[in-house]
């Protein structure tokens, strides 16, 4: 039997946002975990600020680090546990790099050795005051750190895709040495698999770490191109799951829906509660799902300035904790639980080439025909081309029908289409 399904939400503080570290209110804490574990989850994913916590090289406040262990026995105190994002990097539109990596200290994010190894510092620093936690889940080496590796980012840390494979490797290794045997692992957003030139790529993200994470937003140009309940648009977390899956060693590696939130206006607010419904209903379809952890728990106070718009509303539960209707609809998800999904038999094949991802991304042919599968009820996953006869591969996954995109979309200016095979 596999293990069930874990429910979380990313933490965020209801006063203050990410700058509560700044003046850290442990009452305060305890309040927002009450009001996330009433809705029954299990855990969550917390979010130091990397420049608060580590503003010099060779300085690792010792305070701030003693203030996370605080904030992560109160959640045990509550039944949460809890994952750490080390590198923030980048949170809801903002940047937050050290001074010690910026301007006139301007030193590559990814490959400079004193950079390189002061990151490592910090993240076996912070894993290893939480090691003997039993609710510390493990390390997220940063919040979709891949932003800043390219476009469109206005000022990147361009590397090559060996480069990143090199730094990942070494993160990782430290937050082993840090606390052996959790659940270590890096999380990126959208663009590893659907940005032809995006240096962090889908076979990193797939074969590196613990499991494998996925963030899914719909504001991508999915629920721009088809609207807010079509197939795409409330099928998209599941679609980052399997595809995910395409890329993977281990035929039954674990995916986690690391971030998946309801973004205004594209999901009006009035309609965020069933989108999340439908979501986490179409995640739960997908075997080998390790869990889901929406984004996020507290909206974003009015009071703090220059969000985007879509930012201040994405919360679970209002700035006084109340529970939105979204809530109401993910805790309704929580507690009826899912049963084991069934196996997905059809894969639809995916290029192994990474600079071809935009295929995959809204507008390409895979993504189209992924959705026009769906639609028709074939509940697809995927295959890399290079494996699409490797019966072996297929027969470990339970894959017994693999089609093209090509033979699943109507042919262009009238040709004849393809048949599945």
């Amino acid at each position: 039997m596999p293990p069930a399904v874990r429910f979380g939400v990313n933490y965020t503080p209801s006063e203050g946002w990410f700058h509560h570290w700044l003046d850290f209110d442990l009452d305060s804490v305890r309040a927002d975990l009450d009001s996330i574990a009433a809705l029954g989850l299990d855990h969550i994913r917390v979010f130091p600020l990397w420049p608060y916590f580590q503003p010099n090289r060779s300085l690792i406040r010792a305070r701030a680090v003693d203030q996370l262990v605080l904030l992560v026995d109160a959640a045990a105190e509550r039944g949460l546990d809890v994952n750490v994002d080390g590198l923030q990097g980048h949170l809801s539109s903002f940047d937050f790099l050290p001074a010690w990596t910026r301007t006139w200290h301007r030193r590559h994010l990814f490959t400079d050795p004193e950079v390189v190894e002061g990151q490592a510092a910090y993240l076996r620093t912070l894993a290893a005051a939480l090691a003997d936690r039993p609710n510390f889940l493990g390390m997220t080496l940063g919040n979709e750190i891949n932003q800043f590796a390219a476009g469109p980012h206005p000022d990147p840390d361009r590397a090559r895709a060996e480069q990143i494979d090199a730094w990942l490797e070494r993160m990782l290794a430290a937050c082993e040495e840090g606390a052996p045997g959790r659940l270590h692992l890096h999380a990126e957003y959208d663009a590893t698999w659907y940005q032809d030139d995006q240096p962090f790529t889908p076979a990193q993200a797939a074969r590196r770490g613990a499991l494998t994470a996925v963030h899914s937003w719909v504001f991508n140009g999915t629920a721009q191109r088809h609207g807010r309940t079509s197939v795409p648009t409330e099928h998209h977390a599941a679609y980052l799951v399997e595809l995910a899956k395409a890329w993977s060693v281990d035929p039954h590696r674990p995916v986690w829906l690391q971030e998946v939130g309801a973004p205004a206006p594209l999901i009006p607010p009035e309609h965020a509660a069933a989108f999340t419904a439908a979501t986490a209903a179409n995640a739960l379809d997908c075997p080998d799902l390790w869990g889901i952890t929406w984004w996020c728990s507290h909206d974003v106070s009015r009071e703090l300035a220059d969000f985007p718009e879509l930012e201040y509303g994405l919360g679970l539960l209002t700035n006084d904790r109340k529970p939105k209707e979204s809530a109401l609809a993910f805790a309704r998800i929580v507690r009826e639980g899912s049963p084991v999904p069934r196996v997905r038999t059809t894969a639809l094949v995916v290029p192994a080439d990474p600079g071809a991802r935009s295929r995959c991304a809204p507008g390409g042919d895979v993504f189209d025909a992924f959705f026009r599968l769906t639609a028709d009820g074939a509940r697809p996953t995927t295959v890399l081309d290079t494996r699409a006869d490797d019966k072996d591969h297929l027969a470990a996954r339970g894959i017994t029908e693999t089609v093209t995109a090509e033979q699943v979309l109507p042919a262009p200016h009238g040709l004849p289409g393809g048949t599945r095979s």
